[in-house]
């Protein structure tokens, strides 16, 4: 970790250093809102650029963890909505809809999951912070994973997929766009089948493994 600059008051761990980058790029977005640089973090700071690189190799990383770290209020809200749905198809088609639906109304997440100019979107749905919000959110459902076939290294996979899905759908919306109901039904169509074969995969590999179990007395 490095030792100079900071304002006078170094971090005493790295796990501190990283909170305040997130503090002051939160106030930066507050005050700039995605128009903000790692140099614009580092001179709040009273660090230099190399700094805030340590632990955030771009302005795109930082944005996606400051949304993270500030989407607590959204996922409780996902949770809410969500709430009873067990089956995986349905509950992964709910959640991307209600996702996209509130996203406008999520100034963190709205900011990072924004097309900018020419059509680009600043979010990469592959980076570490961008898939554990997707853990975050899965993780929420009402949905036993495990009995349904997923360990974590699927849903790793989904949570990708998930990802995908939502950004394509932020880039381009639709010509016209769709509706909430359209949206849902289409999603139920496409994306719900998805989900549910691998659910049916796991469940034939389990037949397969054990054996069909006797209905009855010998």
């Amino acid at each position: 970790m490095r030792t100079h600059g900071w304002g006078g008051q170094t971090p005493r761990s790295d796990e501190e250093a990283v909170q305040r980058i997130l503090d002051a790029a939160r106030n930066a977005i507050d005050l700039r809102g995605a128009d903000i640089r790692i140099a614009d973090v580092a001179r709040d700071l009273g660090v230099t650029r190399q700094t805030v690189y340590r632990y955030f190799p771009g302005t795109e990383d930082l944005l996606m963890a400051t949304a993270v770290a500030e989407a607590r209020p959204f996922l409780k809200a996902l949770a809410a909505h969500v709430s009873g749905i067990s089956d995986p198809a349905e509950a992964v088609t709910e959640a991307i809809a209600h996702t996209l639906d509130q996203l406008p109304h999520e100034k963190y997440l709205g900011i990072v999951f924004t097309p900018r100019r020419s059509g680009e979107v600043f979010a990469a749905v592959t980076s570490e912070a961008a898939r554990s919000f997707g853990r975050l959110m899965v993780d929420r459902f009402d949905v036993d994973w495990a009995a349904a076939g997923f360990d974590s290294a699927t849903l790793d996979g989904l949570v990708e997929f998930m990802l995908r899905v939502l950004m394509s759908f932020i880039v381009d919306p639709g010509h016209p766009r769709r509706g909430p109901d359209e949206l849902r039904g289409f999603l139920r169509e496409w994306v719900g089948p998805a989900v549910a074969h691998h659910v049916q995969r796991a469940a034939a590999g389990t037949v397969k493994r054990h054996g069909v179990r006797s209905r009855g007395p010998h």
